[in-house]
């Protein structure tokens, strides 16, 4: 079988407090190939991003990897220095971060910003840099793409400063890309557009990635699989189409159901009552239960379920049939 672009066995983040430890991230475990486009998905605070950085070497300590392990291209790098890990970003690695102002310097032009990253993680000279930069530039769709080599961040639209930074995340070629939440910040046409590149290059560059969001409706668009989330662990995970369509997880469903494409005509949408527990206080067996309509004795006493425990996508001990979901 080909190894698979990125794997996590068990990642488990914890932050120490005053108060006791937190885990934001509690025995995640999932697998991308190559050209495979991974969406995570899920309320706030239900570990997306915090996810996505500890893949990244990312986390603001105390935060830290306490437990599993995270592999690249079949290579451990959880337990890389801060050395190392700078090489992996960029090149092995790419990041998408949610607002494109935080991500490129306002001092510098994005020529400037693409050459930099090039000539750090490649061994061109600096002409083969800025025609690289340039290309890049044009595969996202940046229009007459040499003559904005000279321009600065704040002279791009938002829509187009998102181009620039996943053209500044693709220039070192990397095999894998981490998208947390892309879109947001975009209105809907310019959504349709990034989601449009993203899967065109995954597609042609063979390229992995990750696309954390919390929109339902990216992630019918986008992903090929999709991992939902809930209280820093895996609820289910699975085709797209089948979680979309046919979700297992009571979470899921509510989720679903929640969705404007998933209401029926002028029906009200339905809400997921309460709300997430907070980390310090996540109540006993399923995280969910006391948020889930089906819950039991069971949810509320036994250990918390796993994927694959009782159900081969889901972590639920009561999987919900097709006939019973929303969507």
């Amino acid at each position: 079988m080909t190894t698979p672009v990125l794997e996590l066995r068990d990642l488990t983040v914890d932050i120490p407090t005053r108060h006791g430890t937190l885990r934001p991230v509690d025995n995640v475990s999932w697998d991308i190939a190559a050209g495979e486009i991974l969406g995570v998905v899920g309320e706030s605070g239900a570990g997306k991003s915090m996810t996505g950085n500890a893949v990244i070497g990312l986390l603001d300590p105390p935060a830290h990897i306490s437990g599993g392990q995270v592999l690249l291209e079949g290579e451990r790098i959880d337990n890389y220095t801060l050395p190392q890990m700078r090489k992996v970003r960029g090149k092995r690695i790419g990041m998408v971060f949610q607002d494109p102002l935080t991500s490129l310097n306002p001092l510098l032009t994005v020529g400037e910003q693409l050459e930099e990253t090039i000539l750090r993680h490649l061994d061109v000279s600096q002409d083969e840099a800025a025609a690289r930069a340039i290309r890049g530039l044009d595969e996202v769709g940046i229009p007459s793409a040499k003559n904005r080599m000279g321009a600065y961040p704040h002279e791009f639209s938002g829509g187009m400063r998102q181009r620039v930074v996943i053209a500044l995340s693709l220039c070192a070629e990397p095999t894998l890309l981490i998208a947390d939440e892309p879109t947001t910040a975009l209105d809907v046409s310019v959504q349709a557009q990034i989601i449009a590149l993203l899967k065109r290059l995954c597609r042609e560059r063979g390229m992995a990635a990750m696309l954390v969001t919390h929109d339902m409706g990216v992630i019918a668009e986008t992903a090929d699989r999709v991992a939902v989330m809930y209280a820093g662990r895996l609820a289910e995970i699975g085709p797209v189409s089948q979680i979309v369509g046919h979700p297992r997880h009571p979470y899921t469903d509510g989720l679903m159901a929640s969705t404007p494409a998933a209401s029926a005509g002028n029906e009200r949408l339905r809400q997921i009552p309460g709300a997430m527990p907070r980390l310090n206080a996540l109540p006993e067996g399923c995280a969910f239960h006391p948020r889930c309509p089906f819950a039991q004795d069971k949810c509320r006493k036994d250990p918390r379920p796993e994927v694959g425990a009782s159900d081969a996508r889901a972590a639920c001990w009561f999987p919900i049939e097709a006939s019973e979901a929303v969507a």
